[in-house]
């Protein structure tokens, strides 16, 4: 089979620059592969489903001026193709004074990204918005919504479908093999030729670059990311999304409440290392992959500096106990009985040798390669920026 453009990856990013090829240049040939029978089976379909603001980014930045393009692109792909989402809202929450400066610097950076109608608030005026919080002080940011990112991942590749282009599920990557003017794919399923590759393959995506570029030093980490959910009887605790001030010594944002565009109520996620990379419960191991983890310069590095936070997640994973007790932070009237064992998704964690976690998004190319080799949150929110980012790339390639 030959084509103009292999995709690897049909999680929420690959499927959004191949729509965003298919809008920039009609007729071009594209071809999607997935080692998984379906679309969106790892990172988008373990997502949390929130529509980013943008507000914690750096003015300026990648990731701040690709989520507020691909926000503003999200919601006019949502009306347009008739995807389910809603913009709620969602309250920043200080519960103790020394973490007000943040939450200072958090409604300042909003504001920079363009952000219209943040409020901070007291806590009476937030206990109007909810009730039930504990807060010293909060930023309420009228623009965060929530949707299934699963539901958006199967409209695009409804759209590139009807646009002509062609989709392999099943077909695991064994090798990539440049030539001029042509790149083969050897996957499981058989070769597959075209004028350029797109690496989108997620927690896969150093295996894929090394295939072409093995002299490239970033490497992927899991961390998995787990949920509790509130019983039915409880969910009028929490009304839309509440986060935390996140701890600035730890790299995620701490563990949050979120309301679901399909009902019900999300209560997490912790960050733990993963024993594979598509482990997605505490019992998931992997010999191999755990041992390339831990013998990974980058990653020791890591574990020196957070070995603190990290047993504190870990212990969390195991300990309903610890996990309700940070959950109480938030909502003090929260306990053990008001929620049940929930979903868990892995994000993909680039790292380089000197345990720098790469926070931005990350793109690596040479010659018929595109290797999108960092996308982190918010990079389902900003999906459609991320692939008009990559579908230029790409035409300048061919």
């Amino acid at each position: 089979m030959t084509a103009d453009v292999i995709i690897i990856g049909a999680g929420i990013v690959g499927l959004a620059t191949a729509f965003q090829l298919s809008q920039l240049q009609p007729g071009l040939r594209l071809t999607l592969i997935d080692k998984e029978d379906g679309p969106a089976q790892h990172q988008t379909g373990h997502n949390s489903g929130v529509i980013h603001s943008g507000i914690y980014y750096k003015p300026g930045g990648s990731k701040a001026v690709h989520c507020t393009q691909g926000y503003k692109a999200m919601l006019a792909f949502c009306e347009k193709y008739d995807v389910p989402h809603e913009i709620c809202g969602k309250t920043i929450v200080a519960t103790r004074p020394e973490e007000l400066p943040r939450l200072d610097e958090i409604l300042e950076k909003g504001k920079a990204n363009g952000l219209q109608g943040l409020q901070k608030l007291g806590p009476e005026a937030t206990r109007e918005l909810e009730p039930h919080v504990q807060a010293v002080a909060s930023v309420y940011v009228p623009q965060a919504g929530i949707v299934n990112y699963t539901t958006v991942a199967h409209a695009y590749l409804q759209q590139i479908m009807q646009r002509g282009a062609q989709s392999v599920f099943g077909a695991k990557v064994l090798d990539i093999q440049l030539r001029p003017g042509e790149a083969t794919v050897v996957t499981s399923r058989g070769d597959f030729r075209s004028r350029l590759v797109i690496n989108c393959a997620g927690l896969y995506a150093d295996k894929i670059t090394a295939m072409t570029m093995p002299e490239s030093q970033v490497r992927i980490l899991p961390f998995r990311g787990e949920y509790y959910e509130l019983n039915p009887d409880k969910q009028y605790l929490v009304r839309n999304l509440i986060y935390p001030v996140p701890n600035p010594n730890f790299p995620f944002l701490g563990v949050h409440y979120t309301r679901k565009i399909g009902g019900g109520i999300e209560a997490g996620p912790n960050a733990v290392l993963a024993f594979r990379r598509e482990g997605y419960s505490r019992w998931d191991f992997y010999a191999p992959e755990l041992a390339e983890t831990l013998a990974f310069s980058g990653f020791r590095k890591i574990a020196a500096r957070y070995w603190r936070d990290g047993l504190g997640e870990m212990y969390r994973s195991f300990s309903k106990t610890a996990f309700v007790k940070a959950l109480q932070h938030l909502i003090p009237e929260v306990g053990e009985g008001d929620l049940h064992r929930g979903g868990a998704g892995v994000r993909a964690m680039a790292c380089d040798p000197q345990g720098n976690l790469i926070d931005d998004f990350l793109f690596l190319e040479k010659q018929q390669v595109i290797n999108v080799c960092n996308a982190p949150s918010p990079a389902a929110t900003a999906s459609l920026a991320i692939g008009e980012n990559v579908a230029r790339k790409a035409m300048q390639h061919l």
